[in-house]
């Protein structure tokens, strides 16, 4: 169990940018004095990240660990994006959190400050060597409680590798159902496309996650990856479901977000979270610090809605039946046709 004192740590940084070289200080480089003036932006800044952390209570934990797949075919959605947020929210709540990079070019790893050059054990050792997954799960020096089992380059050949194995589809669920230590979350970053890569997460999970980018082509082709749910639910992973939709990138002074917003909650309903994801340049800056928007800046917009989306997901667990009629969308193709041509 970790203590407050621990939760501290990585939020209490008030001024966004680079790790501080010393993990005991509670205030960055920058600033000279831990008693800031509420009135400066600094202190606003610390203000804001004081009330973040105040609430991250603790959150009832699942019964026995929820792996999400975070999957969306096209790019630029916030999937990654989400699943590192999400963790990190997650994980300061007091969760174990496992991200799995299964991207070949390797962003979550990179966003939660993780080594992952060629020669680093990755995750296409697990899929093609066989290779035990805890071998390559690395811890989050940001954040306890948070791992992460990076991606590499050598990931970008495994869609060919995995042609000729055996049981090529369903070699993450093994090596996820050998992992031995404790998790509350495994969250599954999927790439932009629907092959081998995608179909080991969706075998391996029992929820899908979907970002929706708040624009009129981001819904254009999620009918398809309903469609492949729907198939991986009925031949490979029957308790596959889609739990939750999310909405990111919101802008609501624009006509279409708000009109895309209100379409997809009529047609999806519960799945779709109350909480979005606004669009923010603090979120968009934190990878390049290799840091969530939780530790770069905790009092942004972006990082209270992450904190607020998990807390939802949180609270939707508890006592959640993994059972293939729980949240069926087998109707999904018609159901997003239906959300375009009401944009329309």
């Amino acid at each position: 169990m970790r203590s407050d004192a621990n939760l501290a740590g990585p939020m209490a940084d008030p001024v966004p940018g680079p790790r501080s070289e010393s993990a005991g200080e509670d205030v960055s480089r920058e600033t000279s004095s831990p008693l800031v003036d509420n009135d400066t932006p600094i202190g606003r800044a610390a203000q804001l990240a004081v009330e973040a952390l105040g609430r991250t209570e603790r959150l009832p934990r699942p019964e026995q660990t929820r792996v999400i797949v975070v999957a969306n075919q096209k790019g630029g959605v916030g999937k990654t994006t989400t699943t590192v947020n999400l963790a990190a929210s997650l994980a300061l709540h007091g969760a174990r959190v496992l991200v799995v990079d299964l991207d070949p070019q390797g962003n979550a790893s990179t966003a939660l400050g993780i080594d992952h050059h060629a020669d680093v054990p990755s995750i296409y050792d697990v899929l093609v060597d066989s290779r035990p997954l805890l071998e390559v799960v690395q811890p989050v020096v940001d954040v306890e409680g948070l791992f992460c089992a990076p991606a590499t380059i050598d990931l970008a050949g495994a869609e060919i590798e995995l042609v000729s194995l055996v049981a090529r589809e369903s070699r993450l669920q093994r090596a996820i159902q050998a992992y031995e230590q404790p998790l509350d979350y495994i969250l599954i970053d999927c790439p932009p496309s629907l092959g081998l890569l995608t179909v080991n997460a969706l075998v391996a999970g029992a929820e899908v996650l979907i970002p929706i980018q708040c624009e009129y082509y981001a819904l254009e082709g999620l009918g398809q990856l309903l469609r492949n749910v729907d198939l991986v639910r009925a031949h490979l992973n029957p308790t596959l479901h889609v739990s939750t939709i999310l909405l990111t990138m919101y802008d609501g002074r624009t006509r279409l977000a708000s009109q895309v917003a209100e379409e997809v909650r009529s047609h999806f309903g519960k799945e779709v979270l109350r909480t979005s994801i606004p669009r923010s340049v603090r979120i968009s800056e934190a990878p390049s610090y290799g840091q969530t928007v939780l530790t770069y800046d905790p009092g942004s917009s972006g990082s209270l809605s992450y904190l607020e989306a998990a807390r939802e997901i949180a609270y939707r667990g508890v006592g959640m039946q993994y059972e293939a009629q729980h949240a069926h969308l087998g109707a999904g193709m018609n159901s997003t046709q239906n959300v375009v041509e009401g944009i329309q």
